[in-house]
């Protein structure tokens, strides 16, 4: 019995509920879409001149009245007579005489009254009346006229009724010329409708001005940006189109001035490039010319002072082909000109076989080469000459730079459907801008090179290529004096 008193106002309070959530997805979807403001906008507008019409329609009305004669309120008091008339006579059973004395009794002077009977013979007449026939159907036309033209001018206007005499059909005829009286007819003119379309535009002017203002706002913040001014941003003032398009400019924007940005340090970097590798060049070819003109020139004490100029210059010939066989490998890789012929390939015996290659390099800077890998075999798909030549450059670069003496450590890990290889040594500390930049093509963390010191600064960003190739990632991380570069390749 409670559960049924109780179902009335929970349904009340699931219809408020559903009311309500209506209402407010209603009002997320207003502030999302600038048509449907717009349709809110022009309905309110509407309203609004509706109601200005009305009301100046009702002004102006009383402000301009015409005065007119009208003879309707004299018809309708001669018909109220005659109805009158015609109960007095109906309802009492009077004799002749009797109804002769009520005609005399209505009689005012101004009215002629006349009971007719179905030929149109006077049966009785007021005193000022002096037919005695009649043309019946001529007297319903002009009755029927004055009623329909109840305002023609002044002219005598009849009603009958009929009505029971004596067990006969008769007629009662009440003629007179109506009274006429003045009433006042409003003249609005054109004056409410010009106020109603001047309320529309002036209020419909007001309600868009701020969609307006935030428009000519994205006007002028894409006039700024079109000036290079790539800094400006335009202010995202709402969640309609107009919002979502000042946030895709800022998007826009901010993609405009990375590439341009990304493009100037590239031009930078190049820059820097053709100046190495110009000294790298010139440097050894200095060297090369110098020492061949010494062999050409004869100008050597003996056999043993030419074969060390021979060498010197074959070692520096070498290093020049090594800086030109780096530029025109990261061409190639940059413009994906490298097609990756991929095996199954062990990844633990290829750093072994790797580290072998390299311990007495290590041994020379004073260093040891430290394995830690997991018993399990790991089998990857790669191009093992190209990912050779990453993991070389990595344990290279990782020998060269560490503090010595000490160790270099090669780490390899599975996780999930992936294998993590790094190489780890102490070192000089990186910075935060040195490390997200290691990889970028040209990058030296060195600034003042040498031939002697590095190479061309291609190494790490020829790695990077053949490892994204293989649709790996490799990185770097520094924490205080200990570096790492990591790679990552996905599991065969």
């Amino acid at each position: 019995m409670k559960a049924k008193l109780l179902f009335p106002f929970r349904l009340i309070g699931t219809l408020i509920g559903f009311i309500k959530d209506l209402f407010r997805l209603f009002i997320n979807h207003f502030y999302e879409s600038i048509r449907l403001q717009l349709i809110v906008t022009f309905v309110i507008c509407l309203l609004a001149s509706v109601f200005v019409y009305s009301l100046s329609g009702s002004f102006f009305g009383e402000y301009y009245k015409t005065a007119t004669i009208s003879y309707s309120d004299g018809m309708e008091s001669i018909d109220r007579k005659a109805r009158r008339m015609m109960v007095e006579l109906t309802v009492n059973d009077l004799d002749p005489q009797q109804i002769q004395e009520a005609i005399d009794s209505a009689h005012d002077g101004n009215l002629k009254i006349l009971v007719l009977d179905l030929d149109g013979k006077v049966l009785y007449k007021s005193k000022n009346a002096t037919e005695t026939q009649v043309d019946l159907h001529s007297i319903i036309r002009n009755a029927m006229d004055a009623r329909l033209y109840r305002d023609s001018g002044q002219r005598e206007f009849s009603s009958f009724y009929p009505f029971d005499l004596d067990g006969q059909k008769a007629y009662l005829v009440v003629s007179g010329i109506p009274e006429p009286s003045i009433s006042y007819i409003s003249s609005e003119g054109p004056m409410p409708l010009l106020a109603a379309f001047a309320a529309f535009i002036l209020l419909f002017y007001f309600m868009t001005q701020k969609k307006m203002r935030t428009i000519e706002e994205l006007a002028k913040g894409l006039r700024e940006i079109s000036k290079g001014n790539l800094d400006y941003r335009v202010r995202e003032k709402s969640r309609d189109e107009l919002g979502s398009l000042a946030k895709n400019i800022n998007r826009m924007t901010e993609e405009l001035q990375r590439t341009i940005e990304e493009e100037r340090r590239a031009e930078k970097t190049k820059s820097e490039l053709i100046t190495n590798v110009s000294h790298d060049l010139r440097t050894p070819l200095t060297l090369i010319m110098g020492y061949l003109r010494l062999l050409k020139d004869k100008n050597f004490e003996d056999e043993r002072q030419a074969e060390h100029y021979l060498h010197v210059a074959y070692n520096k010939s070498e290093k020049m082909k090594v800086l030109i066989d780096d530029l025109f490998e990261y061409t190639k890789l940059s413009n994906q000109g490298v097609k990756l012929f991929t095996r199954r390939v062990c990844l633990n015996e290829l750093l072994e076989q790797l580290m072998e290659e390299l311990v007495s390099f290590a041994l020379e800077n004073d260093l040891a080469i430290v394995r830690d890998f997991t018993a399990e075999r790991i089998m990857a798909d790669i191009d093992a000459d190209k990912m050779i030549r990453v993991f070389e450059n990595l344990l290279t670069n990782a020998i060269k730079y560490s503090y010595k003496p000490g160790a270099v450590t090669v780490k390899m890990r599975k996780e999930q459907s992936a294998v993590h290889i790094c190489m780890e040594n102490r070192g000089t500390p990186l910075s935060p801008e040195d490390l997200s930049r290691l990889f970028d093509r040209f990058y030296r963390v060195e600034k003042s090179r040498s031939s002697e010191t590095g190479g061309s600064g291609l190494g790490l960003a020829i790695a990077k290529s053949i490892v994204e190739l293989h649709g790996g990632k490799i990185w770097a991380e520094c924490e205080g004096e200990q570096i790492r570069f990591c790679v990552e390749l996905k599991l065969a």
